[in-house]
C-alpha cells in the first residue's frame, strides 16, 4: 500500500512537470515582445548592396540593397529623390512595396549619363516592419565615372510672405555651363535635385566643382519643371561657386508669381446675375455693355473675394444673351453670354455681427443682390430702451452690403428691424423684415499695443498686427522714428509682421523669376503677443537695413 501511493505521487509530480513544459513552450512559441519588454527603437541598418555602395564605372541595370532586419517601404513616391533626376517615361522599378522584406531592389530602365554620380535618396521611407522606426534620408551612391563626387550644399528655405514653415520643397541646381538659359526651369530637368522633406532645410551631397543656379520649387506635378500656374517658386540671385559655396546663409523665399492677365470667359450664374473669369492681377479692369439696351438698364459690378472673378448684375432685360466688352487697359475682350436662367433669387440679408459690434467697427449687413435704394421710414434703429438717436445710412461701393453710421455709446445694446421695402434691389424686388440685436463692449474690453519704431535709416515699412492665420487687422505704415498705437484690439494672440515697402506703393509685392526680382522683405517679430483686456502691451521695434 505504501508503495502503490508512492508511485501515484511520482506520477503526479511527473505529469506537473509535462504540463509546466508545454505551457513554457506555448509561451515561446508567441510572436512578438513579452509583456513588459523593452521596446525596440533602434531603426533598420544597411548591410550590403550588390553592387557595392559607391561603385564606379557602374554599368549594371539592377541593384539590391540588404538590411539587418524585415523592412517596408512608406510614401515612396513622394519621399524618393534620384539625382541627377532620370526620365520620369522611364522611372526604376523598386520592389517589393507593400510587403516586408530583408531588400530592396532597383530596376533601372533609363540611360545613364556618363561620368556621372547618381543618389537614389529613398528619405525617410525605409522603415523596420514591425515598429516603423525610421532610417533616415537613406541614400545609395554610385557612379558612371571613375570617381565619385563629394561637394556638399546646404541652406534653408521660408515662406516669403506669410509666418508658417514651409516643406516638402524640391531644390533644383542648374549648371552654369554653354547649354544654359534662363528658360531652363520652364523647359529641362536640372542638373541635381534634393528634397526639404517634412523640414524647411535642404542639404545636397555628392556635387561636382562648378557654377550652379539654385532654385527653389513647391513642385505639384513632381517633374522638376516650372508652372507658375501651379508652382511657387524661389531663387538665389547669386551664382553659387563649389567649393566654395557649401553653406547658404540667407534663406530662399518661396513666393508665388502674378500671373499675366488673360480674360478667361463670362456666363450666367443665376437670373440676373452673370460672372466674369480671369487670369492674373488687372489693373484698371471695366464691362461694357454692347448690346442695345434701354436708358434705364442698369449694371452693378463687384469683385469676388479670393478670387479671379468679378460679379456683375444687371436690369431684367427680354433677350437671349448680352454682349459686353471686357477692358484692362489696353487689353479689350469681347464676350456673349447667353441669358438662359428663368428664376430670379429673392432679396435676402444677413446680420453680420454676430451679437456685437466693437467700437472700430461700422455696423453691416450683406445682401445677396445689389441694393439700389434704401427707405429709412421703415427702419426702426434705436437703443433697447426704445431711445431713439441719429443714424446715416450707405450702399457700399465694393461689396454687395448696406451700412449705418452711428455714434457708438459703450456697453450699449442696439436694436434694428428693417421692415419690408426697406431695401430695393436692382430687381426691384424688396426684403423680408429682419430684426438685429447687438450690444458694444467698453474700452476697458479691448488691449493696446504700442510700438516704438526705431528706423534710423528712414526705410519705408508696412507694420501690421495679423492673427493666427496670418490675416491682416491692422497696419500702418513709417519711414522715420515714430510710435504707433493699436488700440481697440479684441483679446487674443497676434503677430507682428514688417514689410520693407522699397517702392513705397503701400503693399507687398511678389518676385518674378525671369525678371530676377525677390519679392519685398517681409520680417516677422519674434514673439506672438498675447493681448488681454484692459492691457497695454509696449513693443520695441527695430527696422534694420536691408544688405
Amino acid at each position: 500500500m505504501f508503495i502503490c501511493s508512492k508511485l501515484f505521487e511520482l506520477r503526479k509530480i511527473q505529469h506537473l512537470f509535462l504540463v509546466f513544459l508545454v505551457f513554457s513552450f506555448s509561451q515561446c512559441a508567441k510572436k512578438g515582445r513579452p509583456d513588459g519588454g523593452p521596446k525596440d527603437e533602434d531603426a533598420p541598418l544597411f548591410v550590403t548592396a550588390n553592387p557595392p555602395y559607391e561603385t564606379i564605372n557602374f554599368d549594371e541595370k539592377e541593384i539590391n540593397i540588404y538590411f539587418n532586419e524585415y523592412i517596408k517601404l512608406k510614401d515612396l513616391r513622394k519621399q524618393l529623390i534620384v539625382s541627377p533626376p532620370l526620365n520620369p517615361a522611364n522611372p526604376s522599378l523598386i520592389s517589393p512595396q507593400g510587403s516586408p522584406s530583408k531588400f530592396i531592389n532597383i530596376k533601372i530602365l533609363d540611360t545613364l549619363k556618363d561620368n556621372s554620380t547618381y543618389i537614389f535618396d529613398f528619405g525617410n521611407s525605409v522603415q523596420d516592419n514591425n515598429e516603423a522606426n525610421i532610417l533616415e534620408r537613406f541614400k545609395y551612391v554610385f557612379s558612371t565615372g571613375s570617381y565619385i563626387d563629394s561637394l556638399n550644399l546646404s541652406g534653408n528655405v521660408k515662406n516669403s510672405f506669410k509666418s508658417e514653415s514651409v516643406e516638402d520643397i524640391k531644390l533644383l541646381l542648374y549648371r552654369l555651363d554653354s547649354s544654359y538659359t534662363d528658360s531652363a526651369v520652364y523647359n529641362r530637368k536640372p542638373d541635381y535635385v534634393t528634397s526639404s522633406l517634412d523640414s524647411s532645410n535642404y542639404q545636397f551631397t555628392n556635387l561636382r566643382k562648378g557654377n550652379y543656379l539654385l532654385v527653389a520649387l513647391n513642385d505639384e506635378r513632381s517633374d522638376y519643371i516650372f508652372n507658375p500656374k501651379t508652382d511657387k517658386i524661389g531663387f538665389l540671385k547669386d551664382t553659387i561657386t563649389l567649393p566654395r559655396d557649401s553653406i547658404i546663409s540667407d534663406p530662399i523665399s518661396i513666393f508665388k508669381e502674378e500671373l499675366p492677365y488673360i480674360f478667361r470667359r463670362g456666363k450666367e450664374i443665376r437670373k440676373g446675375q452673370l460672372i466674369f473669369g480671369y487670369q492674373g492681377k488687372p489693373k484698371n479692369l471695366k464691362v461694357e455693355t454692347l448690346s442695345p439696351v434701354p436708358d434705364n438698364f442698369q449694371t452693378i459690378i463687384f469683385p469676388e473675394k479670393g478670387k479671379d472673378t468679378v460679379n456683375l448684375w444687371h436690369s431684367l432685360i427680354d433677350k437671349d444673351s448680352l454682349v459686353f466688352k471686357i477692358s484692362n487697359n489696353t487689353v479689350y475682350d469681347t464676350v456673349t453670354v447667353k441669358l438662359r436662367k428663368k428664376e430670379l433669387d429673392s432679396l435676402k440679408v444677413n446680420d453680420i455681427t454676430g451679437g456685437v459690434l466693437n467700437l472700430k467697427d461700422t455696423l453691416f449687413f450683406t445682401t445677396n443682390n445689389p441694393v439700389v435704394k434704401i427707405d429709412t421710414s421703415r427702419i426702426v434703429f434705436k437703443h433697447t430702451d426704445s431711445i431713439s438717436f441719429p443714424y446715416k445710412t450707405f450702399i457700399s461701393k465694393k461689396e454687395s452690403k448696406i451700412g449705418f453710421l452711428f455714434e457708438k455709446k459703450q456697453k450699449k445694446p442696439y436694436k434694428v428691424n428693417l421692415y419690408p421695402n426697406a431695401l430695393t434691389d436692382i430687381f426691384n424686388t424688396t426684403n423680408d423684415t429682419i430684426s438685429s440685436l447687438f450690444r458694444t463692449r467698453g474700452t476697458e474690453d479691448y488691449g493696446e499695443i504700442s510700438i516704438t519704431v526705431q528706423n534710423s535709416k528712414n526705410i519705408p515699412v508696412i507694420i501690421q498686427l495679423t492673427d493666427s492665420n496670418d490675416a491682416t487687422v491692422v497696419q500702418e505704415t513709417s519711414s522715420k522714428n515714430k510710435k504707433i498705437s493699436f488700440n481697440l484690439l479684441i483679446p487674443k494672440k497676434y503677430k507682428i509682421r514688417i514689410i520693407y515697402d522699397l517702392n513705397r506703393n503701400g503693399i507687398w509685392d511678389t518676385g518674378n523669376y525671369l525678371d530676377k526680382r525677390q519679392p519685398e522683405h517681409v520680417e516677422y517679430f519674434p514673439e506672438v503677443q498675447e493681448v488681454r483686456a484692459n492691457w497695454l502691451l509696449p513693443i520695441v521695434l527695430n527696422i534694420k537695413e536691408l544688405q
